[in-house]
């Protein structure tokens, strides 16, 4: 099977207004496993003072911060999805985001394409970045 390219994708200028803007970032697929990559990526924002929000099926705190089910029921505003989650599993995590109102950004980590999703978040009126990470972006541009 094929890799996806991204259709839809932002640019190193608007990568940088995007840390900029941001200030709570809900991870959805965070591992409480320090080894995993969304750990990583998570623990380092976190460190450079943005509000993580642990989205994960289980655990009950992750990193210091209480682990929500589902973007649904987090309370308070979220700012940017970081989506460590299969490629087909983006498009309902996009619905939500969509259903929620207040998801600026929808941020895809590195080898997550999914352009039928981005799309769908770009009609709704957020920014998206598809297959990078964001944690090595806040090091290049932030």
């Amino acid at each position: 099977m094929e890799c996806e390219i991204p259709a839809i994708n932002a640019n190193p200028e608007e990568i940088k207004e995007i840390f900029k803007e941001v200030e709570t970032i809900a991870v959805i697929g965070l591992s409480p496993n320090p080894s995993k990559d969304s750990h990583r990526v998570a623990k380092y924002l976190q460190e450079a003072g943005y509000k993580i929000i642990p989205v994960y099926p289980k655990e009950e705190e992750i990193l210091g911060e209480k682990v929500y089910r589902s973007l649904a029921e987090i309370p308070g505003s979220v700012d940017m999805v970081d989506i460590f989650r299969k490629p087909a599993a983006v498009n309902p995590i996009v619905q939500a985001c969509k259903e929620r109102g207040d998801v600026k950004v929808v941020w895809m980590q590195a080898g997550i394409v999914n352009n039928e999703a981005a799309q769908e978040a770009k009609k709704a009126g957020m920014k998206v970045v598809q297959s990078r990470c964001a944690m090595v972006d806040h090091r290049n541009f932030a």
